[in-house]
């Protein structure tokens, strides 16, 4: 049997509220990390785990995101002329990652709304689902993992990863049981940013997603839950709770995710990947310890 041909969705249609005022105008996904937009890191992930096929999800006001995928021209001759090739190739590279497509949510329902949105693109695909606030390190593997597992099992795959106990009401946690391999958890259920106290377990779910097209039949019935949003994770408890379906498996990542979410570990992350560039991280890391040195 050929290996699947998956698609991708990236939903980009969040305000971006917590970045104001740089985002009054700019969209979050356009917010520079080190010298690429967040949104490329994602895109490029994708390309990477062999996805050519991304629909990226997108709200008023986002027209920076598709401008950035476009082929610039006038910006191509004019590095060209002055022979700044490598800049010219970093050009290029936006615009050669994948065939990317854009569908507007229109109001912003949730996430779960949004992956509705997807479902004329996506068609019979199978598809992963990658947030624009999870950055995963090139240099370690998940995504890859989570299609490989979609293909042996049918099942829908989330990305988990083990966060401090206090830190576990920003996520959604996930009940899991063990299966025999230790980086792979069968998902009994789901609940959305609980209490400490509330938790099942310190696994929290991280942004990245392969489900195939059954979940787009929950998601037209999922009632809207906290927020008044429809919410993912709700149309994932469904999936874990049939007993007749593939139900849903958890991938545990134990890698370098750099959380651009929030406006302190935004910075973190700049710092971390700007650290480890070879053409940055020479000049950056002694300055960086003598300016620790001075506070």
């Amino acid at each position: 049997m050929p290996p699947m041909k998956f698609k991708a969705v990236i939903p980009a249609a969040g305000l971006g509220t917590r970045f104001l005022p740089a985002t009054k105008a700019m969209p979050k996904e356009m917010l520079p990390v080190v010298d690429k937009p967040a949104i490329q890191y994602v895109v490029e992930e994708a390309a990477q785990a062999g996805i050519d096929d991304i629909l990226v999800i997108i709200g008023r006001n986002k027209n920076a995101v598709a401008n950035h995928f476009d082929s610039v021209p006038e910006l191509e001759v004019k590095l060209k002329d002055k022979g700044d090739h490598d800049r010219l190739r970093r050009v290029l590279e936006s615009s050669d990652l994948a065939d990317i497509h854009f569908v507007r949510q229109g109001e912003p329902k949730g996430l779960g709304h949004a992956v509705l949105r997807a479902k004329a693109h996506v068609g019979s695909s199978s598809f992963a689902v990658l947030l624009g606030d999870d950055l995963i390190d090139e240099r370690d593997i998940l995504l890859t993992t989570m299609l490989a597992e979609h293909e042996r099992t049918g099942a829908a795959i989330i990305a988990l990863m083990e966060v401090d106990p206090d830190q576990i009401h920003l996520y959604g946690a996930a009940d899991v049981e063990a299966t025999d391999n230790a980086d792979v958890v069968k998902v009994m259920g789901l609940v959305e940013k609980p209490k400490r106290e509330d938790a099942p377990s310190n696994l929290a779910i991280i942004g990245r997603y392969v489900l195939s097209p059954a979940v787009f039949d929950v998601l037209e019935h999922t009632e809207p839950g906290k927020g008044g949003e429809i919410q993912l994770t709700d149309a994932l408890q469904e999936l874990a709770a049939d007993p007749d379906g593939p139900g849903v498996y958890g991938v545990v990542f134990r890698g370098r995710r750099y959380d651009t979410g929030d406006r302190v570990d935004y910075i973190k992350a700049i710092v971390q990947l700007a650290a480890d560039r070879e053409d940055l991280g020479p000049e950056l890391r002694p300055w960086f310890k003598e300016f620790a040195a001075g506070l």
